[in-house]
């Protein structure tokens, strides 16, 4: 595909170094030339300096017969119209942009339009971090949570410990300790490593294990790796911007949040529109006030300001102070491995979140879910088997028929409402919804082709 990024910022340069391997060819457009050079040293891209939504510069980008184009700037407007120009003066076919403002969320259905505003898909990453968020405090213990096939099945990856039921054994014994739950370990990673998952694999404390099960099982899962925590009850929050507010909001009817927000004015604010969430204005790094407010109580803190070092500070200091869990936002993706696992225990990244989104919209070959995973390393798709026996290469066929690409395991297929845990003998039907894990994702191009039905299917 031919693709325009506008904004070469830690978004739009994480998504060009996504795609660039690819085979697609990609422009990106932004007005910091220093910042198109670093990232032209390194991918093979071209670069256009200039103002993303000008109509000349979108000319020079090669506009008029781009299959898509993603605009991914810091400011909402620039994005917006960077679309109209698209569609107005090029006809550009596909057009996504990021939305942060509140405001243009909440009448997104009455916007965005081709009469209107043409964004045929709006990425909100506050809205992403919040959802992962609240799935993570949902499943106390999971460092990572995705639901495929309208949530009816899930991908968790949790660290397994020593005490765990299956930590010693080798996966065949899941079964004879569940024979009620079906599940399938997608990957494992020891000591950042991947192996791929055998019968005869045998888990070891400290393997990050990622599982998929129906989403109802998760929880019983997760009790064979790790001994099962209880659920979240006191959550504290540090920051209240959109994502802290936003999971405020959301946690607020079936837990006790407090939320500590460094400006007296947009603390007054939140008081008024939250309405069992105890606001305090204060410095989320004072032990003092940390110490006033009880942490030593709290279930999980969650430090989700827009400072990555205040973040960590926070966190920190509450997690040697008592907290249960600490968990940070870190907007700079290459420090998330640094601080994960010490006193921090889940540090995530809205550029991942954002990413993953996006990739959704970009993927061929009817893939409707993508998930990227260990920081963009890996990724867990949902693909759509169109076609028959005739047209398609993997409709009608049992599991351990399909070509799969190295690394690359199916770990369940949703028909209907029914989640069903792939098996070697698992067989493939039309309109199945099919959950893949790749460990390398330089072989989604291969995934895609596998799952685009030939030219003799009409669907």
């Amino acid at each position: 595909m031919k693709i325009i990024i506008i904004g070469a910022g830690q978004v739009g340069g994480t998504l060009a170094e996504n795609l660039v391997g690819e085979q697609n060819e990609i422009t990106i457009v932004d007005s910091d030339l220093r910042v198109l050079e670093s990232l032209q040293s390194r991918l093979d891209l071209q670069v256009i300096c200039g103002i993303g939504s000008h109509p000349d510069i979108l000319k020079k980008a090669g506009a008029e017969d781009a299959d898509m184009l993603i605009a991914v700037t810091n400011s909402d407007e620039s994005n917006m119209m960077a679309c109209q120009v698209a569609y107005s003066l090029f006809k550009t076919p596909t057009k996504i942009a990021r939305v942060r403002s509140e405001q243009y969320i909440i009448y997104q259905n009455q916007l965005y339009k081709h009469q209107d505003i043409p964004v045929d898909h709006l990425i909100a990453p506050e809205q992403l971090v919040t959802t992962a968020i609240k799935r993570l405090i949902d499943y106390p213990g999971a460092l990572q949570v995705v639901e495929f096939a309208e949530g009816k099945a899930s991908l968790v990856a949790v660290k397994a410990y020593y005490g765990g039921l299956l930590v010693g054994h080798a996966l065949s014994a899941l079964k004879e300790h569940m024979p009620n739950v079906e599940t399938r370990v997608a990957a494992i990673y020891r000591r950042g490593r991947p192996i791929r998952p055998l019968s005869s694999t045998v888990i070891e404390a400290d393997d990050e294990v990622f599982f998929i099960a129906d989403t109802k099982h998760i929880r019983a899962v997760m009790s064979e790796l790790q001994k099962l925590e209880s659920s979240y009850k006191r959550i504290m929050i540090a920051g209240g911007g959109l994502i802290g507010a936003g999971l405020a909001k959301r946690l607020e009817g079936k837990h006790n949040v407090k939320l500590i927000e460094y400006s007296a004015e947009r603390a007054e604010y939140l008081s008024t529109v939250l309405d069992e969430t105890i606001v305090f204005q204060g410095d989320a790094s004072d032990a003092s006030l940390l110490r006033e407010e009880s942490v030593e109580q709290v279930d999980a803190f969650i430090a989700v300001t827009n400072d990555d070092e205040a973040n960590i500070m926070s966190a920190m200091l509450a997690k040697r102070m008592g907290a249960q869990k600490a968990m940070v936002l870190i907007q700079r993706s290459a420090y998330v491995d640094l601080v994960q696992g010490g006193d921090i225990d889940i540090a995530f990244s809205p550029q991942q979140a954002t990413i993953s989104a996006l990739l959704t919209h970009v993927r061929r070959g009817d893939i409707v879910n993508v998930h990227s995973l260990r920081r963009g390393a890996a990724e867990a798709i949902e693909a759509i088997a169109h076609g028959d026996e005739s047209t398609s290469k993997v409709v009608g066929k049992q599991i351990d028929d399909v070509k799969l690409p190295p690394g690359t395991t199916i770990g369940a297929v949703v028909r209907n409402d029914e989640v069903i845990i792939a098996h070697s003998d698992t067989i493939i039907k039309a309109n199945d919804h099919v959950i893949l894990f790749l460990v390398d994702k330089k072989f989604i191009r291969d995934v895609e082709k596998l799952f685009q039905p030939s030219a003799l299917f009409f669907g």
